[in-house]
């Protein structure tokens, strides 16, 4: 879709043209709930969240008048919610590097039981990777989470990104420089899949299903496949800089099939028809 036919559609959407709204929502959502999942931690906490922020694209759809690209808009929108949002797990439960690296170091990994339920356990390796790299985010703070995943994940441009944040542009990318090396260094300390720590995802799956951060019987990560319109944006995010490469941080989900049926249970009930009249 080009930006002259993306633009086309807004205007449609905003007049109450539903179609047009539909597509126009259903070709952020992923964005949406990427960087939701990034900044929250859980796929049920990402989702919910993905929810209110698509929602409120759709209550103030009127207001964008074409003077940025719409996913920078999008994402003005998205960053300024999460940014704000205290409903997800780790807002009650929040994890910092000294525990998360305490627990690497002194687990109890060796007197766990057979918790696997059947599944391979390089499934489990994988699905606990790719979880814990996405929990790992948790460690920092809100802001220093968003800047690193806007400019890792997304490459936002320093000036967007600065106006999203409330920051200049050279504060956010010295801002970035230190996330990222505070990223890398933790990893290089303490994990034995990208680093020279000691932690192996093989070795802590069932401690990892004992406590609750990877379910045999629903693979989050594992299921969540790129959907085929989020290929480039995922080629692109993988090529972003060594570091990204390296710690594979830019994995991109396909949001949840209840994530969509969310948006077109909307458009055809009457809430729909309560924004549309307001």
């Amino acid at each position: 879709m080009t930006n002259e036919e993306l633009l086309a559609l807004i205007e449609q959407a905003a007049e109450g043209d539903k179609k047009s709204l539909e597509t126009v929502i259903l070709s952020v959502q992923d964005l949406v709930f990427n960087l939701s999942l990034r900044m929250l931690g859980t796929f049920p906490d990402a989702e919910d969240a993905a929810q209110d922020i698509l929602l409120k694209i759709i209550t103030h759809l009127s207001s964008f008048k074409g003077e940025s690209l719409f996913s920078t808009w999008v994402f003005s929108i998205a960053a300024n919610h999460l940014k704000n949002y205290k409903k997800h797990m780790f807002a009650k439960f929040p994890l910092s590097f000294e525990f998360y690296g305490n627990d690497i170091k002194n687990a109890d990994i060796q007197d766990v039981p057979d918790l696997t339920q059947n599944v391979e356990n390089a499934v489990l390796a994988e699905e606990l990777k790719l979880s814990c790299t996405n929990v790992m985010l948790q460690c920092l703070d809100t802001e220093s989470r968003c800047i690193f995943i806007l400019g890792t994940m997304f490459k936002v441009d320093s000036r967007i990104a600065g106006d999203i944040l409330g920051i200049t542009p050279e504060a956010y990318r010295q801002r970035l420089s230190r996330v990222r090396k505070k990223m890398a260094d933790f990893l290089k300390e303490y994990c034995g899949e990208y680093g020279r720590g000691t932690c192996c995802c093989a070795d802590r799956v069932n401690y990892a299903v004992q406590n609750h951060r990877i379910n045999p019987s629903k693979l989050d990560f594992a299921v969540a496949l790129p959907s085929q319109e989020m290929l480039e944006v995922k080629k692109a995010m993988e090529e972003i800089d060594d570091l990204s490469q390296e710690f594979s941080f830019c994995k991109t989900y396909q949001s949840p099939e209840s994530l969509k049926h969310f948006i077109e249970k909307f458009l055809n009930g009457t809430s729909f028809s309560t924004v549309e009249n307001a």
